[in-house]
């Protein structure tokens, strides 16, 4: 798989936040990624070393449309928690400061 599309977006919850005191982050990922193709991924675009890849399959929410009372299925998808070696870090949220 192309590392440039195993990596979709961070997710940003106040649980991923105090894990990045212990140098945990938590990333959706593509479905078909494995554990490798994470840690490549995020060692190639964050410049660090990752320690330990732990990854979940996120089964979608099902919901009701409003007007038609339709059930809607949403997508699964993979969410991957990446723990880097110590002293490193990854700037989320870098200020123009």
């Amino acid at each position: 798989m192309d590392l440039n599309f195993v990596l979709k977006k961070p997710l940003v919850t106040e649980k991923s936040t105090s894990l990045n005191s212990q140098g945990g982050y938590i990333f959706q990922v593509d479905r078909h990624a494995t554990k490798g193709e994470i840690k490549k991924a995020v060692e190639r675009f964050f410049k660090v070393k990752v320690n330990r890849v732990r990854t979940i399959n996120v089964a979608g929410k099902s919901r009701r449309a409003l007007k038609t009372r339709k059930k809607i299925q949403q997508a699964d998808w993979k969410k991957a928690m990446v723990f880097l070696k110590e002293g490193g870090k990854i700037d989320l949220f870098e200020t123009g400061e």
